[in-house]
Order: C-alpha cells, then sequence, then structure tokens
C-alpha cells in the first residue's frame, strides 16, 4: 500500500500520470524553515518529516507492504527561498525577483518503509524571461500564483516565461518522477543506505 503524505493536486495527477495505485493524506506540519538550514536541507527535511508523520497513523494497522511518499518543494533565488506567497502583492514580489533570471527549483523526496527511511534531493534550473506588466497584472489577477511556491506553476500560465529548463520538468511541478520511482524501488526492497525508522526526525 502506497500513501502520498500530500494534499497537492499537481503531486496526485503526477502519481497518476506514472501508473500507480495510492491514496494520500496531508501531513499538516509546520513547514518554516530553521535558523541556518541551507534550502537543500530544508526540503529533505520536510519531506521526511511528512513522510514520518503518516507513516506513524498507519504503522500499527497496515502490512509489510505499507509505503509512504513524502516531498516538498521551493524555489530558490540567490539563495533566498521563496515558499507560496501569501497574498499578490507577495507574488508580484516574487515573480519580479524571478524576471529576467536564473533559479533553482528543489523538491525533497522522502519514502518510509519498513525497511526504513530513504530520501533524496532533486535539483532544477529554471530560465525565466523578462515578464511586461500587462502579463504581469493579467496572472496575478488569477488565484494561480497563490498555491505555487514561487509564485508559479510551470504547467500554467507562467509557462510563457520559460523558455528553458535544466533538469527535471517534473521536479518543476513538484514530483521528479524517474527519481521517485527510483526511490520506492529502494525502499521496497530494502536497498542502499536505509536508516530504520525512528518517532522523531529530529535525531537523523
Amino acid at each position: 500500500m502506497l500513501i502520498l503524505a500530500s494534499s497537492s493536486p499537481r503531486r496526485h495527477q503526477l502519481l497518476q500520470l506514472a501508473g500507480l495505485a495510492f491514496t494520500a493524506e496531508a501531513a499538516d506540519l509546520d513547514e518554516s524553515i530553521q535558523a541556518g538550514e541551507s534550502p537543500a536541507k530544508y526540503v529533505q527535511r520536510l519531506a521526511l518529516e511528512k513522510a514520518q508523520a503518516v507513516w506513524e497513523r498507519h504503522k500499527a494497522t497496515q502490512s509489510e507492504g505499507l509505503v509512504v511518499l513524502g516531498a516538498d518543494t521551493t524555489v530558490v533565488c540567490d539563495g533566498a527561498v521563496l515558499g507560496k506567497p501569501v497574498d499578490r502583492a507577495d507574488a508580484r514580489r516574487m515573480l519580479e525577483m524571478l524576471a529576467g533570471r536564473t533559479h533553482q527549483v528543489l523538491t525533497g523526496i522522502a519514502v518510509v518503509s519498513r525497511q526504513g527511511l530513504f530520501s533524496e534531493v532533486e535539483i532544477t534550473q529554471v530560465f525565466f524571461d523578462l515578464i511586461n506588466e500587462e502579463e504581469m497584472s493579467h496572472y496575478l489577477s488569477s488565484s494561480e500564483p497563490l498555491d505555487k511556491a514561487g509564485a508559479y506553476g510551470i504547467q500554467g500560465y507562467a509557462a510563457r516565461w520559460i523558455p528553458r529548463i535544466e533538469g527535471c520538468f517534473f521536479n518543476v511541478m513538484g514530483l521528479p518522477l524517474a527519481r521517485t520511482i527510483a526511490l520506492l524501488a529502494k525502499a521496497r526492497e530494502g536497498r542502499s543506505e536505509a536508516q530504520p525508522p525512528v518517532s522523531r526526525l529530529a535525531a537523523l
């Protein structure tokens, strides 16, 4: 049994695209970045905490086949972590920071199974064109930027500003599919660098 520890419709869509059968439930955790935490450590920690939180809810009632997948995605520009905007003004601030520049999208993925904990981080370089005011205003008048890290989704209206990327397209959507499938295989088979499930991920 595979559980996705996320309510993200984009991650649901991507797992369905990959042909995986799963159920989903949100972990409902504090997603604040910790003082001095690097972006890569941040997304990896949150992915692990999400997977572990859902695992703890189900481990006593599920069979040996229980597997929980957690993921967290953030946008990084000049070392600054850009999460979901709090309002349209914040979304404008983020888009103005990204316009005409290159930034990184980082996704932490983590899997918990009875074989242990497995986690990795995927990084994609995203190139943004300049954004004219008419397009900016049109985009900000919609609800699209408000539920996405960095205030944009590569699969939506903002695609017009992205001439190219280097790395995994699906990572920018929120889940690097090929790497996720490989990590799930490791977890089911107990291969490579597993750590035993623990109650507090802070101990990792």
